[in-house]
């Protein structure tokens, strides 16, 4: 009899697979009458009729043709019709409906985990009114992006505008993936839509680089209840070629012309509190250190300040005008200065 199960065994029988059990004791008895060996006396008729009465003995049987039901797919077809009629008699039994329906599939050992799952997430999307059972609840995940801001911003802290990508249940069909048995048209089955957003995000002060700024309820959201995940700004200070901070000092590179190192000059340095006037002597030299006290950084208490440390780099252009050229040849000219006579000297 096991070959049968491979067989529609409705079609033998000439029924729809809804058909009641006294629709195929009719279907049955109308069918032997045709076929039986004692009124054809066809050869082919007698497999015709053997094949008739295994498939009446398959499905008169509530437990063998449940069983057969479930693994051709007619059992969820008989649900989802029965559900689309108790809809149409009244909405409100919807919920008693399923619960009904859940208790009796449970009850069947033969049905088995897998069947149930996709029941539940045909039917009722496992329960996706959130006060009733929040034992289904499933909390959103994080996101988690990595941002890039300067030593000042990370200073003085910031604003940042960043795109998210939330992931969250298909409002169409509410996160089941179908609707009246077929695959939800706007999240192709999925049970979710991916949605872009843009926030503004405060980014404090004196963050450092791996530190972490949270968004409360910017993250993915959570289902049948569950909470809503967080979006956390993974922050990266980027090192600036000019600027650094050690504790509560500033370290500076400052880079001057010729002209500024011989003649000196005045020099505004952009610092994290704001810009301030810098004087470089005559005649400074390239890696000379200046330092100018209590204008660094402030500690909380405020009972202490920090100093600028200034390191001076002798740059020159890249590209010389030929006037310019024209002066540097004439200070080679007129120059006495014997800069490598030292150099000469070592033994």
């Amino acid at each position: 009899m096991a070959n049968y199960y491979n067989k529609d065994l409705y079609k033998i029988l000439d029924l729809n697979f809804d058909a009641s059990f006294d629709e195929i004791k009719v279907a049955y008895r109308k069918l032997v009458r045709m076929y039986h060996p004692d009124v054809s006396k066809n050869i082919d008729n007698a497999d015709k009729f053997k094949e008739i009465q295994e498939a009446y003995e398959i499905l008169i049987n509530e437990d063998s043709r449940k069983k057969y039901d479930i693994l051709h797919g007619f059992y969820r077809q008989k649900l989802k019709k029965d559900y689309e009629q108790k809809l149409k008699d009244s909405s409100n039994k919807y919920d008693s409906y399923i619960k009904k329906t859940e208790k009796k599939v449970k009850k069947d050992e033969n049905f088995s985990s897998s069947i149930n799952e996709a029941l539940d997430n045909l039917f009722y999307g496992k329960k996706l009114n959130n006060n009733r059972n929040q034992s289904n609840a499933i909390n959103g995940e994080d996101i988690n992006i990595d941002i890039s801001i300067s030593s000042f911003e990370a200073f003085n802290g910031t604003n940042r505008k960043v795109n998210i990508l939330h992931t969250q249940p298909c409002s169409h069909c509410n996160g089941r993936k179908f609707i009246n048995g077929s695959e939800c048209p706007m999240c192709k089955g999925t049970g979710e839509l991916s949605i872009q957003k843009k926030i503004n995000v405060k980014i404090p002060k004196g963050v450092k680089t791996g530190s972490k700024v949270r968004v409360r309820k910017e993250g993915n959201k959570g289902l049948y209840g569950g909470k809503d995940g967080d979006l956390y700004l993974i922050i990266n200070v980027e090192k600036n070629p000019y600027f650094d901070i050690d504790g509560l000092d500033i370290i500076c590179n400052l880079p001057i012309t010729p002209y500024e190192a011989v003649l000196g000059a005045e020099i505004s340095l952009p610092i994290p509190m704001g810009n301030i006037m810098v004087k470089i002597p005559p005649m400074t030299s390239s890696g000379q250190k200046l330092k100018i006290p209590s204008q660094g950084l402030e500690n909380r208490n405020k009972t202490k300040k920090g100093d600028i440390i200034i390191t001076v780099s002798i740059k020159l252009p890249n590209n010389l005008s030929n006037e310019e050229k024209i002066l540097y040849e004439k200070l080679k000219n007129i120059s006495s200065f014997d800069i490598r006579k030292d150099f000469n000297n070592v033994k």
